[in-house]
């Protein structure tokens, strides 16, 4: 089963991460050749795709949370662009349908999880249920849920079969890792300002995202609740600084390149029976096409 490479950004698993005590920003020595370190990244990334659909063994899923402005889509955008698109699958889960809402919470990305061979990325996830969901309590009774959703257990249950669904996944040989991309107040504040300016980018926003805003106490809180509860070795949390987005890119990348590289990927040997067939296929291929 998967388990977590170390980095300066993973959440520690015994429930010790602050969010005050994170950095939105990485220190200036760390931002030096970020972009070359992105392009060796994506690079490692291609080969080792590569082997990963070859090899048929293991999925890989990303999930990345943040904050409206993070850098979520530019982010999968820059460290995915150089793989194979025919194996790898984007989802992105906004509000849910009257049929999810028929379902329990984790059905609608169940059914998008990745197969073995394929690298799924969840833009938003599951966990929006103890994050939005949390910030707005309101939103449950649209669920129609049996239980008393006001008991103070309720959020503990959801981190629970959060936790239950991971483990079952990287039992069966996915790899999971979720990036949360920590944005600081101000430099959201600074983006909105820049997509309203910018006439290509005023289709992105929202009023709602101001509204957001006013909660954003409210947010920190159940994001350090969410990955305290949910950062396992089978399925770590990385708390990436998204205030740097070259950075916050070459780092998710990275830490993607790491992981895949320490499950021991390799191409399947042929077995004999496979070589005698090469073998009579190239005696085959070896003859001159008849005119």
């Amino acid at each position: 089963m998967f388990k977590a490479v170390d980095d300066r950004h993973l959440v520690p698993f015994d429930g010790s991460f602050r969010v005050a005590e994170t950095s939105t920003a990485p220190e200036k020595k760390q931002r030096k050749q970020v972009k070359k370190r992105l392009k060796a990244a994506s690079e490692q990334l291609d080969k080792l795709q590569q082997v990963l659909m070859a090899g048929d063994n293991h999925s890989v899923l990303l999930v990345f949370q943040a904050m409206d402005a993070a850098g979520k889509d530019s982010t999968i955008r820059a460290v995915m662009q150089g793989i194979n698109p025919a194996g790898c699958q984007v989802f992105s889960f906004k509000k849910p349908s009257s049929l999810e809402l028929d379902h329990d919470f984790l059905w609608r990305t169940s059914t998008r999880l990745p197969e073995r061979g394929r690298i799924g990325i969840f833009n938003r996830s599951q966990y929006e249920e103890v994050l939005v969901v949390r910030v707005h309590p309101e939103y449950l009774q649209y669920q129609k849920l049996p239980c008393a959703t006001d008991d103070p257990s309720f959020w503990e249950q959801r981190y629970e079969s959060i936790r239950e669904q991971e483990k079952h996944l990287a039992r069966n040989g996915t790899v999971i890792l979720k990036f949360w991309l920590n944005v600081s107040l101000e430099e959201q504040r600074q983006r909105f300002l820049r997509r309203l300016d910018n006439p290509d980018k005023q289709w992105k926003f929202s009023a709602g995202d101001i509204k957001e805003r006013a909660y954003w106490p409210q947010y920190m809180t159940a994001y350090e609740d969410a990955l305290n509860a949910t950062s396992r070795p089978w399925a770590p949390w990385y708390s990436i600084p998204a205030d740097d987005k070259p950075y916050m890119r070459a780092v998710v990348a990275e830490i993607i390149v790491k992981s895949l590289a320490s499950i021991g990927l390799e191409y399947p040997e042929p077995s004999d029976a496979d070589q005698e067939t090469f073998a009579a296929m190239r005696a085959q291929l070896a003859e001159p096409d008849a005119p």
